[in-house]
Protein backbone atom coordinates (compact mmCIF):
# COMPACT_ATOMS: atom_id res chain seq x y z
CA UNK A 1 0.00 0.00 0.00
CA UNK A 2 1.14 3.53 -0.74
CA UNK A 3 1.59 6.06 2.02
CA UNK A 4 -1.62 7.87 1.05
CA UNK A 5 -3.60 4.61 1.10
CA UNK A 6 -2.20 3.70 4.52
CA UNK A 7 -3.04 7.13 5.94
CA UNK A 8 -6.55 6.89 4.51
CA UNK A 9 -7.01 3.44 6.07
CA UNK A 10 -5.73 4.69 9.43
CA UNK A 11 -8.07 7.66 9.25
CA UNK A 12 -11.15 5.53 8.62
CA UNK A 13 -10.07 3.12 11.38
CA UNK A 14 -9.87 6.07 13.76
CA UNK A 15 -13.34 7.23 12.71
CA UNK A 16 -14.80 3.74 13.27
CA UNK A 17 -13.31 3.65 16.77
CA UNK A 18 -14.07 7.18 17.96
CA UNK A 19 -17.36 7.98 16.21
CA UNK A 20 -19.59 5.51 18.14
CA UNK A 21 -18.05 6.51 21.47
CA UNK A 22 -18.29 10.23 20.71
CA UNK A 23 -21.87 10.08 19.45
CA UNK A 24 -22.95 7.95 22.43
CA UNK A 25 -21.28 10.33 24.87
CA UNK A 26 -22.85 13.34 23.15
CA UNK A 27 -26.36 11.85 23.22
CA UNK A 28 -25.94 10.87 26.89
CA UNK A 29 -24.74 14.37 27.76
CA UNK A 30 -27.61 15.91 25.76
CA UNK A 31 -30.15 13.76 27.62
CA UNK A 32 -28.65 14.54 31.05
CA UNK A 33 -28.39 18.28 30.40
CA UNK A 34 -31.98 18.41 29.07
CA UNK A 35 -33.38 16.59 32.11
CA UNK A 36 -31.28 18.74 34.47
CA UNK A 37 -32.57 21.91 32.84
CA UNK A 38 -36.23 20.84 33.00
CA UNK A 39 -35.99 19.62 36.61
CA UNK A 40 -34.21 22.78 37.76
CA UNK A 41 -37.04 24.84 36.31
CA UNK A 42 -39.41 23.06 38.72
CA UNK A 43 -37.23 23.51 41.82
CA UNK A 44 -36.54 26.69 43.81
CA UNK A 45 -33.05 28.13 43.31
CA UNK A 46 -32.19 27.35 46.93
CA UNK A 47 -32.39 23.61 46.14
CA UNK A 48 -29.92 23.76 43.25
CA UNK A 49 -26.46 22.25 43.95
CA UNK A 50 -24.87 25.44 42.61
CA UNK A 51 -26.28 27.30 45.62
CA UNK A 52 -23.97 25.34 47.95
CA UNK A 53 -21.13 24.16 45.71
CA UNK A 54 -18.67 26.17 43.60
CA UNK A 55 -19.46 24.06 40.53
CA UNK A 56 -22.55 22.42 39.14
CA UNK A 57 -23.01 18.65 39.29
CA UNK A 58 -24.38 17.17 36.04
CA UNK A 59 -26.92 14.43 36.46
CA UNK A 60 -28.63 15.78 39.58
CA UNK A 61 -31.78 16.37 37.56
CA UNK A 62 -31.76 12.77 36.37
CA UNK A 63 -31.41 11.50 39.94
CA UNK A 64 -34.23 13.77 41.13
CA UNK A 65 -36.44 12.60 38.24
CA UNK A 66 -35.75 8.92 38.99
CA UNK A 67 -36.48 9.39 42.70
CA UNK A 68 -39.61 11.38 41.93
CA UNK A 69 -40.98 8.80 39.49
CA UNK A 70 -40.24 6.02 41.98
CA UNK A 71 -42.10 7.88 44.74
CA UNK A 72 -45.05 8.47 42.41
CA UNK A 73 -45.09 4.75 41.59
CA UNK A 74 -45.04 3.89 45.29
CA UNK A 75 -47.94 6.27 45.92
CA UNK A 76 -50.09 4.95 43.07
CA UNK A 77 -49.50 1.37 44.22
CA UNK A 78 -51.38 2.10 47.45
CA UNK A 79 -55.15 2.31 47.98
CA UNK A 80 -55.30 6.11 47.96
CA UNK A 81 -53.04 6.30 44.93
CA UNK A 82 -55.22 3.88 42.96
CA UNK A 83 -58.30 5.97 43.82
CA UNK A 84 -56.58 9.15 42.64
CA UNK A 85 -55.43 7.40 39.45
CA UNK A 86 -58.97 6.19 38.68
CA UNK A 87 -60.34 9.68 39.28
CA UNK A 88 -57.69 11.15 36.97
CA UNK A 89 -58.48 8.58 34.26
CA UNK A 90 -62.21 9.27 34.53
CA UNK A 91 -61.60 13.01 34.27
CA UNK A 92 -59.45 12.70 31.13
CA UNK A 93 -61.88 10.22 29.56
CA UNK A 94 -64.53 12.97 29.48
CA UNK A 95 -62.28 15.46 27.68
CA UNK A 96 -62.66 15.48 23.87
CA UNK A 97 -59.50 14.92 21.79
CA UNK A 98 -57.35 14.67 24.93
CA UNK A 99 -59.05 11.42 25.95
CA UNK A 100 -58.06 9.68 22.70
CA UNK A 101 -54.43 10.76 22.93
CA UNK A 102 -54.18 9.84 26.63
CA UNK A 103 -55.78 6.45 26.13
CA UNK A 104 -53.54 5.55 23.19
CA UNK A 105 -50.34 6.63 24.99
CA UNK A 106 -51.31 4.78 28.16
CA UNK A 107 -52.01 1.54 26.28
CA UNK A 108 -48.70 1.76 24.43
CA UNK A 109 -46.70 2.38 27.61
CA UNK A 110 -48.51 -0.38 29.49
CA UNK A 111 -47.77 -2.77 26.63
CA UNK A 112 -44.07 -1.89 26.49
CA UNK A 113 -43.26 -1.41 30.19
CA UNK A 114 -45.57 -3.99 31.76
CA UNK A 115 -44.83 -6.55 29.01
CA UNK A 116 -48.49 -7.46 28.65
CA UNK A 117 -47.97 -8.76 25.11
CA UNK A 118 -45.30 -10.24 22.87
CA UNK A 119 -45.14 -7.08 20.75
CA UNK A 120 -42.00 -6.69 18.66
CA UNK A 121 -40.70 -10.04 19.81
CA UNK A 122 -40.41 -11.55 16.33
CA UNK A 123 -38.56 -10.45 13.20
CA UNK A 124 -40.11 -11.50 9.90
CA UNK A 125 -39.83 -11.06 6.16
CA UNK A 126 -42.84 -9.97 4.15
CA UNK A 127 -43.38 -9.34 0.46
CA UNK A 128 -43.53 -5.55 0.37
CA UNK A 129 -43.91 -3.05 -1.32
CA UNK A 130 -44.63 -5.27 -4.34
CA UNK A 131 -44.40 -8.96 -5.29
CA UNK A 132 -40.78 -9.98 -5.66
CA UNK A 133 -39.45 -7.46 -3.12
CA UNK A 134 -39.12 -8.30 0.57
CA UNK A 135 -38.86 -6.10 3.66
CA UNK A 136 -37.91 -6.77 7.27
CA UNK A 137 -40.83 -6.27 9.65
CA UNK A 138 -41.82 -6.93 13.26
CA UNK A 139 -44.90 -8.83 14.38
CA UNK A 140 -46.77 -6.65 16.87
CA UNK A 141 -49.52 -9.17 17.60
CA UNK A 142 -52.71 -10.69 16.27
CA UNK A 143 -54.95 -8.28 14.39
CA UNK A 144 -58.27 -7.19 15.84
CA UNK A 145 -61.15 -9.64 15.17
CA UNK A 146 -62.86 -7.00 13.03
CA UNK A 147 -59.89 -7.01 10.64
CA UNK A 148 -60.02 -10.80 10.26
CA UNK A 149 -63.76 -10.72 9.59
CA UNK A 150 -63.35 -7.96 6.99
CA UNK A 151 -60.68 -10.02 5.21
CA UNK A 152 -62.67 -13.24 5.42
CA UNK A 153 -60.10 -15.05 7.54
CA UNK A 154 -60.50 -17.10 10.70
CA UNK A 155 -59.84 -15.41 14.02
CA UNK A 156 -56.16 -15.31 14.86
CA UNK A 157 -54.98 -15.89 11.29
CA UNK A 158 -54.30 -12.23 10.50
CA UNK A 159 -51.20 -10.66 12.06
CA UNK A 160 -50.44 -7.02 12.76
CA UNK A 161 -47.02 -6.31 11.24
CA UNK A 162 -44.99 -3.14 11.62
CA UNK A 163 -42.70 -2.27 8.71
CA UNK A 164 -40.10 0.29 9.87
CA UNK A 165 -38.39 2.77 7.61
CA UNK A 166 -34.62 2.90 7.08
CA UNK A 167 -32.51 4.23 8.76
CA UNK A 168 -35.11 5.64 11.17
CA UNK A 169 -37.11 2.69 12.59
CA UNK A 170 -39.38 4.92 14.71
CA UNK A 171 -41.58 5.57 11.68
CA UNK A 172 -43.13 3.04 9.36
CA UNK A 173 -46.34 1.32 8.30
CA UNK A 174 -48.83 -0.97 10.02
CA UNK A 175 -49.85 -3.84 7.73
CA UNK A 176 -52.22 -6.78 8.19
CA UNK A 177 -51.09 -10.08 6.69
CA UNK A 178 -52.17 -13.74 6.88
CA UNK A 179 -49.78 -15.96 8.84
CA UNK A 180 -48.99 -17.91 5.66
CA UNK A 181 -47.47 -14.79 4.06
CA UNK A 182 -45.10 -14.07 6.95
CA UNK A 183 -41.61 -15.64 6.99
CA UNK A 184 -39.99 -15.82 10.43
CA UNK A 185 -36.30 -14.89 10.62
CA UNK A 186 -34.06 -16.63 13.20
CA UNK A 187 -32.66 -13.36 14.56
CA UNK A 188 -33.41 -11.24 17.62
CA UNK A 189 -35.29 -7.94 17.57
CA UNK A 190 -32.07 -6.09 18.46
CA UNK A 191 -30.27 -7.66 15.50
CA UNK A 192 -33.17 -6.78 13.22
CA UNK A 193 -33.14 -3.15 14.37
CA UNK A 194 -29.37 -2.89 13.88
CA UNK A 195 -29.76 -4.35 10.39
CA UNK A 196 -32.38 -1.73 9.53
CA UNK A 197 -30.58 1.25 11.08
CA UNK A 198 -27.31 0.32 9.35
CA UNK A 199 -29.13 0.00 6.00
CA UNK A 200 -27.93 -3.58 5.71
CA UNK A 201 -24.29 -2.94 6.62
CA UNK A 202 -24.41 -4.68 10.01
CA UNK A 203 -25.23 -8.30 9.19
CA UNK A 204 -27.00 -10.23 11.99
CA UNK A 205 -24.78 -12.81 13.68
CA UNK A 206 -21.51 -11.17 12.63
Amino acid sequence: MSLAARLRAYFFAGVLITAPVSITAYLAWLFISTVDREVKALLPASYWPEAYLPVGIPGIGVVVALVGLTLIGMFTAGFVGRMVNRLFDALLARMPVVSGIYSALKQILETVLAKKSQAFREVVLIEYPRPGLHSIAFVSGVAAPQVGVALGEAEGEILSVFVPTTPNPTSGFLLFLPRAEVITLPISVDEGLKYIVSTGLVVPGK
